[in-house]
């Protein structure tokens, strides 16, 4: 299906932290989709006792995601298609599927792309912020605590260009949230 290597679009952890080799990455935009913490995280960033938010693409007609898109070589295809099914399908929560992306220059291309099902129970879609930032200041699951998940994210995307208002007020709020839990 890949044998010629692919495009992957990275818009939450893949942007800090892709795990597979890659040999060619470029700032890329993703229409009809929003970067939101729509998603309780049971697995990696919470537990099903105390779930965490992870972020998804979450479908809607006006909306945009920049992130990156990354160019995997067909000698590595096979087995990081693996792994990123492994990482990303581990609740059924994403929908693996194939998107156009553009990147900056203006050239389009066809991404793999993990967007969120919308009618799975790990959905939620509409949380205010405040919300979202209590759920994150306090959660933590295998791969560590939801806040590294969110200031990683933040601060990787800052570090390339891209902007995203929800998640720099969501780790300005966050870092409130926890300097006032470890101050009582």
């Amino acid at each position: 299906m890949y044998n010629d290597g692919f495009w992957v679009f990275g818009y939450g952890s893949l942007v800090w932290k892709p795990e597979f080799e890659f040999v060619d990455r470029q700032i890329a935009r993703l229409d009809g989709y929003a970067r939101s913490f729509c998603m309780w995280s049971i697995h990696h960033r919470g537990t099903e006792e105390k779930p965490g938010l992870v972020l998804a693409l979450d479908e809607h007609d006006e909306a945009h995601c920049d992130g990156v898109a990354f160019r995997v070589g067909p000698e590595r295809a096979a087995q990081t298609l693996q792994e990123l099914r492994d990482r990303e399908l581990i609740s059924s929560a994403y929908l693996e599927v194939t998107r156009e992306v553009m990147f900056r220059d203006g050239q389009r291309v066809e991404a793999l792309a993990y967007v969120i099902d919308p009618h799975h129970v790990q959905y939620c879609g509409g949380l205010e912020l405040e919300k979202q930032a209590q759920t994150i200041a306090a959660a933590a699951g295998g791969r560590g605590p939801n806040t590294e998940y969110l200031y990683n994210t933040a601060s990787h995307l800052s570090e390339i260009g891209l902007h995203d208002d929800e998640l720099e007020w969501l780790a300005k709020r966050v870092r409130e949230l926890e300097s006032t839990s470890q101050e009582t």
